[in-house]
């Protein structure tokens, strides 16, 4: 069913899934920088969806503020509010009946997020999974590199465009190079599964390998040959890494 929350004057919208069972756990989806919740059966959030399904898992996916077709302009996102944008779906998610065990997964820049959002929440998670987390944002945000369009760290403009056209907000750039990213995701303590791809040239492995140092419960996959959407041979073997891994 179509979900919309309010946040703070924005609608998020976003789909609800659920088993036809008395009790059931469920999986919050977060997408990635420019993406959306997966519309096309083909998508890698949609695939993760349908497996989970298939294990009488429920699922709630969306669209960040400024993607798909949630409210607000690209160009206003930040890391900052999509976290926001993650604390209103958790709170709606929390009230839901029926609910047993809520998990958190998140892709890219969606992994960065849900990461944050454990570390905030971690008596409300019961499992975490992270898919080519994109923590290396802060390092190219430090670098003054935003997936290959250079502007200068010290002097960060009030936008900026990307090389598919999209507007990026300066406040991005510069609330990126301070996120406490590892910080606040090492405090969540439950178990969390962390899988990248080594052919990932979007985001380096180097940035699942930093969360396995910090997290005290986790377990790193790196799948041979797997990009950043885990296309191609690699995509089975990452849906089945989270369906094993929230199932048992």
């Amino acid at each position: 069913m179509d979900v919309e929350i309010k946040r703070d004057g924005l609608i998020l919208r976003g789909l609800l899934e659920t088993p036809g069972t008395d009790k059931y756990d469920i999986a919050i989806l977060m997408h990635g920088f420019t993406g959306d919740l997966g519309y096309r059966k083909t998508d890698l959030l949609a695939q993760v969806v349908q497996r989970l399904h298939e294990d009488g898992i429920a699922t709630i996916r969306f669209d960040f503020n400024g993607h798909g077709k949630s409210d607000g302009r690209f160009q206003d996102m930040t890391i900052l509010n999509e976290i926001s944008d993650g604390n209103a779906i958790l709170t709606f998610t929390r009230k839901l009946p029926h609910i047993r065990n809520i998990f958190l997964i998140g892709h890219s820049q969606g992994g960065v997020v849900a990461s944050m959002l454990a570390g905030n929440y971690p008596e409300y998670i019961s499992k975490l999974v992270l898919l080519a987390p994109a923590a290396t944002l802060k390092d190219d945000a430090l670098k003054g590199d935003l997936q290959g369009v250079t502007y200068q760290p010290n002097h960060i403009p009030d936008a900026l465009p990307t090389q598919k056209g999209q507007i990026v907000g300066g406040f991005y750039l510069r609330t990126a190079q301070t996120m406490p990213i590892y910080e606040v995701a090492k405090q969540y303590k439950g178990p969390v599964c962390l899988i990248h791809g080594d052919a990932d040239t979007v985001v380096d492995k180097k940035a699942s390998e930093r969360y396995q140092e910090v997290y005290e419960n986790s377990e790193l996959h790196i799948v041979v040959g797997g990009s950043h959407q885990f296309k191609g041979a690699a995509r089975p073997q990452a849906l089945q890494l989270v369906t094993d891994f929230l199932k048992y």
